[in-house]
């Protein structure tokens, strides 16, 4: 197979049905990415094969994986841990959705769930959510995509996967609203709601994080330079941990009350010293609130 640097970069998508699966494969094949749907998942390993034989014009390679494949889980883990043998890394993203999204989505395109049978809709997703408790446990990346459309789909993926192999963990931090609910693929959360409102103020109200006037004031308030440092102190400690752990991407959500003044500033400037503290952690900032109010 080649040397480490010579392997192919490789992502599973799989999750619940109706959950965006061909979205975020199509945004990895407009990306430049090589994509098979509904691929068996024991044929991983020769899809790597295959790619290898390409002397690299291959590069990028990613596969659907979903209960069209049945005992894909089984499968799923063997071929991963077959690749893992070989020395070649394959990330799983798993997407998933609230059930009375999926219920929606499946309403408005007038098709069964796969595993409903005679049952219903959401005897459909129960099953498959079953089915794939081990899988999600052990996924790189949990999208959720209650919230998000096409566009904000492909946008996340394109944040994620962009870029060259990355040789560190992903860090992508994200600011929201609380009032909105915490974004459920949140590995860590901070909350900022200590800190004075700018919303109260009536000429910093329409502005956001993103402006100099609001994030200055932010920033000025007692206990906000605290915050950052310790939240910086912990991200130093906690990420390499995760690394080691082998994942390799990892979410913070920032929140305040709309997720449009002070969980924006403080995201940004966390995002600033996490850069800073140097080493092969690749930074992402999204607001996924901003503009909602």
């Amino acid at each position: 197979m080649g040397t480490a640097d010579e392997q192919p970069d490789i992502v599973v998508i799989t999750g619940l049905s109706g959950a965006g699966r061909s979205t975020a494969a199509k945004s990895l094949e407009d990306l430049g990415w090589f994509v098979v749907d509904n691929l068996p998942p024991g044929l991983l390993p020769t899809m790597v094969d295959l790619a290898a034989r390409t002397n690299g014009a291959v590069a990028r390679m990613a596969a659907v994986v979903d209960v069209r494949s049945r005992a894909f889980s089984t499968d799923l883990k063997s071929a991963i841990s077959e690749l893992g043998a070989r020395g070649v890394t394959a990330r799983v993203v798993f997407l998933e959705a609230a059930e009375d999204t999926l219920v929606r989505r499946f309403d408005s395109e007038r098709r069964p769930h796969p595993l409903q049978g005679t049952g219903r809709v959401t005897d459909g997703i129960a099953a498959e959510q079953e089915l794939l408790r081990g899988v999600r446990g052990d996924a790189d990346l949990v999208l959720d995509t209650s919230r998000l459309n096409v566009h904000e789909l492909r946008a996340r993926m394109r944040s994620f996967f962009s870029g060259s192999k990355a040789a560190g963990l992903r860090l992508s931090i994200v600011s929201f609203g609380y009032k909105y609910g915490l974004p459920v693929d949140a590995d860590l959360a901070a909350d900022c709601r200590f800190l004075p409102n700018p919303h109260w103020i009536p000429e910093l109200a329409p502005m956001t994080g993103q402006d100099a006037p609001v994030r200055d004031y932010i920033l000025s308030q007692p206990g906000a330079t605290e915050f950052l440092d310790h939240c910086a102190e912990l991200l130093r400690i906690v990420l390499p941990g995760y690394e080691r752990e082998g994942k390799r991407f990892v979410t913070l959500a920032v929140g305040c009350t709309g997720g449009k003044h002070r969980s924006v500033a403080i995201a940004e400037q966390l995002a600033l010293r996490v850069e800073a503290l140097g080493g092969e952690t690749d930074v992402q900032v999204g607001h996924r609130d901003l503009g909602r109010e």
